[in-house]
């Protein structure tokens, strides 16, 4: 059986890799695929501006649960206290704790990363912070933290953008 899943880009990711990234993410350093290809889209177009390189590009895998069967995996099934501290704990750098193949679980939005700086911030209670988070509709997103974990995962297609057309079209492979 297998879940569906995007990577918004600038850049076709045929082959993907786990990267160091210089900023801190909700699980770690991986590499990062949600469940929706609606914000993987908007993902892919704020990268294209942010790094003022590229096309709008929306890549395309199946993730393997047979194969993730074997792997460590962590899933966090809502915005609870146990995500809210393994983000935080990533995003400061100071989680230490099982080192997983992947990690799935809610994908901050724009509210949540307010909520969750402020809550790493000392500014709000955990209490509070999910109180805020409790009305938000997380999408998942999927961490592929090794090499092992990205076994589980496979290249379908791209999408990219097509400015003439305002839309993604797909080019399969």
């Amino acid at each position: 059986m297998y879940v569906r899943l995007y990577h918004g880009s600038n850049a076709e990711v045929r082959v993907p890799e786990i990267l160091v990234s210089n900023r801190s993410l909700d699980f770690g350093s991986g590499f990062y695929a949600i469940s929706s290809c609606d914000q993987a889209q908007r993902w892919a177009e704020l990268q294209t501006g942010r790094r003022k390189t590229g096309v709008p590009t929306v890549n395309v895998y199946d993730f393997d649960l047979e194969k993730a069967a074997n792997l460590a995996v962590r899933r966090f099934e809502t915005a609870d206290g146990s995500w809210l501290n393994f983000v935080a704990e990533n995003r400061k750098n100071i989680y230490n704790g099982v080192k997983y193949d992947i990690v799935i679980g809610p994908v901050a939005n724009d509210i949540t990363m307010t909520v969750i700086s402020d809550y790493i911030a000392g500014s709000i209670s955990e209490e509070t912070a999910l109180i805020l988070l409790k009305p938000q509709r997380l999408t998942d997103q999927y961490a592929f933290l090794t090499v092992r974990g990205l076994s589980a995962f496979r290249f379908i297609e791209v999408k990219n953008y097509d400015k003439t057309h305002a839309s993604f079209n797909s080019t399969e492979f």
